[in-house]
């Protein structure tokens, strides 16, 4: 056996865990970015009359009055979390996801650079899964296996 294929022997199995565990992995990321978008949804909902005072007099969403612009995102915060999380539809909640972080940045002024910053790492990751796709562990998997054989 050449000294290559000595050193390829444990860079072969090291690349064989990793890809075993991957699919937890992007479970576990999707869980976390779902899980701050859902709890977001959840206190806009638990304080709805702040929720459109904001969206009236803090936030600049443009085209869209603050009940609707506040239904919105509420609504897509919530939908798009449960798509992400399951893995269903994913691809379609995180472009969702991934417009309405980009609007949220937007639309309001006075965020802190450590807001801007946390807003920067959802972005990304919400990219990874929008051209990626959600994973092993997801419902999008198990159709598309189930529908291409």
């Amino acid at each position: 056996m050449s000294i290559i294929q000595t050193l390829m022997r444990p860079a072969k199995l090291a690349i064989r865990g990793l890809d075993y565990i991957s699919p937890l992995a992007d479970l576990g990321i999707r869980l976390y970015v779902a899980d701050i978008f859902w709890k977001s949804g959840l206190t806009k909902i638990a304080s709805w009359d702040s929720t459109v005072y904001l969206f009236a007099n803090l936030y600049n969403v443009p085209y869209l009055s603050p009940e609707v612009a506040a239904a919105s995102s509420t609504a897509v915060e919530l939908g798009g979390a449960v798509l992400l999380a399951v893995g269903l539809a994913s691809r379609f909640g995180t472009a969702a996801l991934f417009i309405l972080n980009i609007v949220a940045v937007i639309s309001y002024p006075d965020l802190s650079d450590a807001g801007r910053q946390n807003h920067v790492y959802w972005g990304m990751l919400l990219l990874i899964f929008l051209l990626h796709g959600p994973g092993k562990l997801s419902i999008d998997h198990f159709i598309r296996k189930k529908l291409m054989g």
